[in-house]
């Protein structure tokens, strides 16, 4: 406004303060953290005495459309904690770094002409652009890009300790296969056929989320076809306990602990042998108790003994619906088969989902009576779980009750039931055996004990223990990845590329699309991309006994490679010589209470990295852990998540959302180009056309007005809308936090010397009480509804007193940074905000002398009373039955009292 005052803080004098403190900061190495030695030790000394504190989020992808207002939330989140622990007395290390590798980039690349490289890099410079406009206080000497060669040098390096290792049973520890007995062990990297989601149309093996449920490609509606392909895996099931058991030890929200528990899914159970007329079909099964009840066996479609099963003809008397139309049982199998391969497993596993299936023409024994039973393949069963063979039990398995109703199978009863059980559904509870002559009457634990000890006996099964973890599927048929550092000689066997022919770098391509196929169904997969690249593919090296030609292996490393250790290099990013330096790692990591397991000590992300993220880090580090690489047994000691941004989104008649900026507000109703739209809540994002950018915040009214804002906005753990008019508040807070210091016409300093009243100060020092309790806990909304009330309560006077105002500047230092450091500044700080401390609280004016207890009668508050704040019980219902408009309610009848100290007089009748 034009007769806005000289001095008045608004979005320009925001703005010019902002990017001179940013500069300042900059030049002046504020947020830069020193390591113990090495090249980033300079300063240590200075902080050698304070306590550590690592806090980390997880990095992003460096988008084509940059942040969003939704983004930095939990970047925020971590910076007001880390730059609030800095000023208590810590040494906070607080980096960041993006994860760059994957294929959103290399889709982007393919429709624009551009090089991935080139796309991420700008993507990249121009997030770090708006990160840095925000003031996050990262230290970004320590920088990484998971595309830097010189970072996955080291996660090639990785690869290698991985590859070159094997689990010694005897120690259920990570070992040198040099340190093996003989070279005959399981490797915790390996390759072995694995099916996947193939698409011609797209040329390129998609992930189970890029597959519709109808078994189309996400991208063009392709058809995908599930086919197998040789791949390389890493043997994380060898590490399925430990995974598990080491949950417990980690201060993790329970429902992440609890998807991983599911994810890994152990179960006790036994492996049954089901002889055919062939080879044996091995089930696992988690009911052996239920064996008797077993009246036909189901094989997935990709079971790997399939041909085996398949009879030549049909027996006489197979039922019509069993066949499939098919006039052979092979001719049946293999039309099934073609049929169900493009469907996903989550979709296969659907109970919504009709059970479709044909029968091989071949019978199994069942073990426990010798009777037989029919043997289908069905897609409801996975090759991936268990065996990929199940023993069906009709009466205790609902898919199963489902199958046999559909093909009309038996169902045979064999644990107890209730006595109304109708059968109309599956009674997969416990209970007593029935109609299982060797375990009759035994109640379902001592059922499953006594039927695994005679199979044991008889050698017809054994116990066993299995988990729904399957090993971690490694290989991409991309460009744009971590090259896999193996070659293969004229034999096709696999060496190793030596640690010092590190790194292994990705060649430039001039075509670095995959190859496509204009049959929509052509099963023929081609090569990855860097096949192309004959003379890099083509090489001679010096393994160890001469020079010799080799080829390279052309799939790639998935995205997650690069961000499951990336917090090691944050520590030590320079380094030439080792992943990271021991001193170094184990100073950042180790745990100084010598508590394990130590790691990160805030690890601040989405739930939506719960599963596959956190389980691959754990699952590296853990072997990097076993070889000595590292010093603790887990990456990260604890975990937040913070919650979402929401914002409106709007959809026209299709249900295609349309920019909410558009959208036009008539009496209640809303509409965008003239047409009606409606109006629901969902996650901000590009996808829903509902993004604010921090630059259009930034300008409207600052980068501390931002940052405020969304931490006063709702806890840090739980979503909350996006609202820009609700903004103005907390902009109008810092307005009213300058002007205690700022004379807003002529600039001058308006604090005075004079003390505070007894009463203000009180007030000061149980504010700094509960804004640190926020701050401590992650409630910085918490923190700022108190700041706002201190900051009212300092504005009564006409010259606020120094003693108030200089610690709700310090306070204030981590949440809002450049107007606290100009403000700090103008009050004659010399040095910056950052580097003061925190104030604390003195327990002589935090004391309550006297407090108000609320009194209730049969629950319903009644009235109040003042008392000493150390008041007895006694003293409490004195003069609760004291109070005037109590006593009316007490006057009929016997009342007893219940009175909780401090809190609550309950009067309820004697």
């Amino acid at each position: 406004m034009a007769d806005a005052p000289a001095y008045r803080y608004t979005a320009a004098l925001a703005g010019r303060i902002e990017l001179e403190w940013q500069k300042r900061w900059a030049e002046e190495g504020t947020q830069h953290t020193p390591n113990p030695e090495g090249d980033l030790a300079d300063g240590f000394q200075r902080v050698a005495a304070r306590p550590k504190l690592y806090v980390l989020d997880m990095f992003p992808y460096p988008s084509g459309s940059g942040l969003h207002v939704g983004h930095p939330l939990g970047y925020i989140g971590t910076d007001v904690f880390s730059r609030f622990k800095t000023m208590t007395g810590h040494n906070v290390l607080h980096p960041m770094g993006f994860d760059a590798f994957g294929l959103p980039a290399e889709q982007y690349a393919v429709q624009t002409g551009q090089h991935p490289r080139v796309t991420t890099e700008d993507n990249i410079a121009n997030m770090r652009r708006q990160m840095e406009r925000l003031g996050l206080g990262f230290d970004w000497r320590r920088c990484i890009a998971t595309t830097d060669v010189d970072y996955y040098r080291w996660t090639q390096w990785i690869f290698l300790q991985l590859y070159n290792a094997w689990v010694d049973p005897a120690t259920n520890r990570a070992r040198p296969v040099s340190e093996a007995p003989d070279g005959d062990v399981e490797r915790l990297v390996y390759q072995d056929d694995a099916l996947v989601n193939w698409c011609p149309a797209l040329g390129t093996v998609l992930a189970n989320e890029e597959v519709t449920s109808e078994g189309r490609s996400e991208r063009g509606n392709y058809p995908v076809h599930r086919v197998p392909l040789r791949q390389w895996k890493m043997r994380i099931t060898a590490y399925a306990d430990r995974l598990l058991e080491d949950l417990d030890r980690l201060d993790w929200p329970e429902p992440i602990k609890a998807m991983q528990r599911n994810w890994i899914g152990r179960s006790t159970g036994a492996r049954v042998f089901f002889p055919t007329d062939g080879a044996a079909v091995e089930v696992y099964t988690t009911r052996p108790d239920t064996l008797y009840g077993a009246t036909f066996m189901v094989v997935a479609p990709e079971y790997g003994g399939l041909d085996d099963l398949v009879a030549p003809e049909w027996p006489a008397g197979t039922p019509a619906r069993w066949t499939g139309g098919g006039t052979t049982p092979a001719e049946a199998v293999a039309g099934y088969q073609a049929e169900v391969s493009g469907i996903r497993d989550v979709d296969r596993l659907s109970a919504a989902r009709d059970k479709t299936g044909v029968f091989t023409g071949s019978f199994a024994t069942n073990p426990v009576n010798d009777e037989k039973i029919p043997i289908f393949v069905a897609d409801y069963v996975l090759a991936g779980y268990g065996t990929g063979a199940i023993m069906a039990v009709p009466a205790h398995d609902q898919r199963d009750f489902e199958f046999a109703r559909e093909f009309d199978l038996p169902v045979v009863g064999v644990v107890e039931t209730p006595e109304d059980w109708q059968w109309d559904e599956a009674y997969e509870g416990p209970g007593r055996a029935v109609n299982s002559p060797l375990i009759d009457g035994l109640p379902t634990d001592e059922a499953k004990a006594r039927i695994t000890a005679w199979l044991e006996a008889e050698g017809r099964g054994q116990g066993a223990v299995a988990y729904k973890l399957r090993d971690w599927l490694f290989s991409r048929q991309r460009y744009w990845g971590e090259p896999i550092p193996v070659v293969y000689d004229d034999a096709g066997n696999v060496h190793a590329v030596p640690e010092d022919q590190l790194p292994v770098e990705l060649p430039e391509l001039d075509n670095y699309e995959p190859e496509v196929s204009d049959d929509p169904d052509d099963m023929t997969v081609p090569q990855p991309p860097l096949a192309r690249a004959r003379d890099w593919v083509e090489v001679t090296l010096d393994l160890g006994d001469g020079p010799r030609r080799y080829r390279r292996e052309t799939n790639t490393m998935p995205q997650w490679a690069g961000s499951c250790w990336y917090y090691l290099r944050y520590l030590d990013p320079h380094n030439d010589r080792a992943l990271v330096d021991p001193a170094i790692e184990s100073y950042w990591m180790g745990d100084e209470a010598d508590k394990q397991p130590g790691g990160v000590d805030l690890y601040v992300g989405g739930v939506e990295h719960a599963v596959l993220h956190l389980l691959y880090a754990r699952f590296w580090h853990k072997v990097l852990y076993d070889l000595g690489h590292v010093t603790t047994p887990e990456p990260f000691q604890r975990l937040f998540n913070q919650g979402y941004v929401l914002a409106n989104v709007f959809r026209d008649e299709r249900g295609q959302p349309v920019p909410a900026l558009d959208v036009v507000e008539e009496d209640g109703a809303f509409f965008y180009e003239g047409k009606p739209v409606t109006r629901e809540q969902g996650k901000m994002g590009k996808s829903l056309k509902n993004s604010v950018t921090p630059d259009e915040m930034y300008e409207a009214y600052g980068a501390d007005t931002l940052r405020l804002y969304e931490m006063f906005s709702g806890p840090l753990d739980t979503s909350r809308p996006w609202d820009t008019e609700a903004v103005v508040g907390v902009y109008r807070f810092l307005q009213r936090v300058w002007r205690l210091v700022v004379d807003e016409d002529s600039g001058a300093l308006r604090v005075t010397d004079a003390p505070l009243d007894d009463e203000s100060r009180r007030e000061l020092h149980r504010t700094i009480e509960a804004v640190r309790d926020g701050m401590e806990s992650l409630r910085f909304n918490v923190s700022i509804a108190r700041l706002m009330e201190l900051t009212t309560a300092l504005a009564r006077a006409n010259q606020p007193s120094r003693e108030g105002v200089e610690p709700l500047v310090l306070m204030l230092a981590p949440l809002a940074p450049h107007i606290s450091e100009e403000l700090w500044g103008r009050l004659g700080g010399t040095e910056s905000v950052t580097r003061q401390d925190f104030p604390a609280a003195d327990p002589e004016w935090t004391r309550q002398d006297r407090i108000t207890i609320p009194v209730q009668v049969k629950g319903k508050l009644r009235g109040t009373v003042d008392v000493d704040a150390g008041a007895t019980q006694a003293d409490l219902e004195s003069a609760a039955r004291a109070e005037p408009k109590v006593a009316g309610y007490l006057s009929e009848g016997s009342w007893r009292a219940i009175v909780v100290p401090g809190r609550l007089v309950n009067f309820v009748p004697a």
